[in-house]
């Protein structure tokens, strides 16, 4: 496994495996199960590059980017079994330089849920992610729905500016417990660990009750998270699972339940697909 640190090396590297399919797997380190669970995925069908970084562009001014866990040597001696052909680790000053002047935004999806509870977040992401597939050069990139409007937003990224990069799509991984993977998990005490299980028991309520009603729906998501013992609800939303429009009133198209909320200091989120019913259950 080659571990590379600069921009001008990563592409020398892809230029000597130019014929072969390379798959891009994009993180923040401070790895955990979910992570590997998507790198054995990915790892099954091409070369696979992946990249550590901890975005400086996606931390907004309230956000502690200096606490983000770091510990490179840890991940890379958890990539190296799994047949990691790259580890692309760039160096902060060499990947977001102090004079750059140039920002990838994604109008309207961007705007709303974690747009509007986070502003710039998603410009941080997409410039950045833009960079990697500049330079890393991946025929396919690999995102989870545990971060579904970033995966959107990628979507749209890809789709409007032609980037020759497919998308690949992989389910959410959680714990025993129902527990979506996150690295910020590591920051939950053992008592909060089990006070963030109302997230995922409540969409779990979500999608069983589900009968296209998204008022009634959102109504039993706020409900039941803001009565949760230790929870400090962010956000709870029925939305068109394309656009992240709220939804209201009765729907026979499918629809995404999406949450946020703070476990102590430590911001969660998650969501759920509520398929369609009535007439278009089939989709």
């Amino acid at each position: 496994m080659d571990v590379v640190r600069h921009s001008e090396d990563m592409r020398r590297w892809r230029r000597g495996a130019y014929s072969s399919p390379f798959a891009l797997f994009p993180t923040m380190g401070a790895l955990h199960d979910g992570h590997l669970s998507l790198v054995r995925q990915a790892r099954d069908s091409a070369l696979l590059a992946v990249s550590i970084f901890v975005n400086p562009l996606q931390f907004g001014p309230a956000e502690d980017l200096a606490a983000y866990p770091r510990d490179l040597d840890r991940d890379l001696g958890l990539l190296e079994p799994l047949g990691v052909d790259v580890v692309f680790a760039p160096d902060p000053a060499d990947f977001t330089p102090a004079g750059r002047r140039t920002t990838v935004h994604v109008a309207g999806l961007t705007d709303r849920l974690e747009g509007a509870s986070r502003p710039g977040h998603f410009d941080g992401v997409t410039t950045i992610v833009a960079k990697l597939f500049n330079v890393v050069r991946p025929d396919t990139a690999y995102f989870s729905r545990k971060d579904y409007q970033q995966l959107l937003v990628m979507k749209a990224m890809v789709r409007d500016l032609d980037v020759p990069v497919r998308l690949v799509e992989c389910d959410v991984v959680r714990d025993h417990g129902g527990l979506a993977l996150s690295s910020r998990n590591a920051n939950l005490s053992p008592a909060q660990r089990g006070q963030a299980l109302a997230l995922p028991a409540a969409l779990s309520a979500a999608v069983a009750s589900w009968d296209g009603d998204a008022d009634t729906a959102r109504a039993r998501l706020v409900a039941a998270l803001a009565t949760a013992p230790g929870i400090e609800l962010d956000y709870a939303e029925i939305a068109d699972p394309d656009t992240l429009e709220p939804l209201y009133g009765q729907r026979s198209g499918p629809a995404q339940a999406l949450i946020a909320a703070r476990v102590g200091a430590t911001r969660l989120i998650d969501n759920a697909h509520l398929r369609a019913v009535g007439p278009m259950a089939g989709t």
